[in-house]
């Protein structure tokens, strides 16, 4: 069979390194039959040695051409598709399974999308491992009043407590990316705020808009407008406000609303 090119347009990079592909399967650490669903198999070198534990997974591949090579091994379910596209509620119940494992080597040019679109179906959702980009998982686990903590860090954390578990530099690729990689474990939390994501992700956005100035030239006119008549401090940069005062805040405006 033709050995495949990586698509720059799909942002390929497929990982080669067997004893970082070691090191990331024992940290997603499969047990025969779980409900497990990989994003992004390219040339099967992570899913292989996931399968082999597995038994069965399901895979998403958006080029087609891999795809149908995937389509040969009797192990997998293969939906080719755009992941954005897919209703992984959906694709849980179809798996007969309450929650499903995610995982996958996530292409960098979509990584943040990817993980806004699995929040709105966290509720089916027991984990996720994933390679990013490692500034990307720099933000995702970043405490408040540093450098990396920003919108990502607050909607991500709200759902989940994840840490980095896994350095990767570019020679474990073909081709090398120009950036390090990391690997992320993410769990939701067993029950999240109930907040309405929409507002708090509108609230965090305009806060982190302009993050040097102080929030009553950003958060505070925003919330003057929507008559805001709670105590917050606007006297901060908005990377100073902990997670669950955003949270907080969210749900203060909902009930005053």
């Amino acid at each position: 069979m033709a050995q495949h090119q990586a698509r720059k347009r799909f942002g390929q990079h497929f990982l080669t390194d067997v004893a970082v592909i070691d090191q990331i399967v024992q940290a997603i650490a499969p047990q025969p039959g779980d409900a497990m669903v990989e994003i992004g198999p390219g040339l099967a070198a992570m899913t292989q040695p996931l399968v082999e534990r597995l038994g069965q997974m399901h895979v998403i591949e958006l080029d087609r051409d891999l795809a149908h090579r995937l389509r040969e091994h009797a192990q997998l379910d293969v939906t080719q598709a755009d992941v954005l596209k897919v209703d992984f509620t959906a694709l849980a119940a179809s798996m007969q399974s309450g929650q499903v494992r995610v995982v996958g080597n996530l292409p960098y040019n979509i990584s943040t999308p990817i993980l806004f679109h699995l929040l709105e179906h966290v509720a089916v959702i027991k984990d996720q491992h994933f390679m990013l980009q490692k500034e990307v998982v720099e933000r995702m686990v970043a405490v408040p009043s540093t450098a990396h903590y920003g919108r990502l860090s607050v909607m991500l954390q709200w759902r989940y407590d994840m840490e980095m578990v896994l350095l990767v530099g570019p020679q474990a690729f073909d081709p090398p990316p120009r950036v390090d990689s990391a690997v992320v474990r993410m769990l939701p939390h067993a029950k999240g705020a109930a907040v309405d994501a929409k507002l708090l992700s509108e609230l965090v956005q305009v806060a982190f808009s302009q993050r040097r100035k102080l929030l009553r030239h950003t958060l505070g006119r925003w919330l003057a407008e929507r008559g805001f008549s709670g105590d917050f401090d606007e006297q901060r940069r908005a990377e100073e406000v902990p997670v669950l005062q955003y949270l907080a805040l969210a749900q203060t405006l909902s009930a005053q609303a």
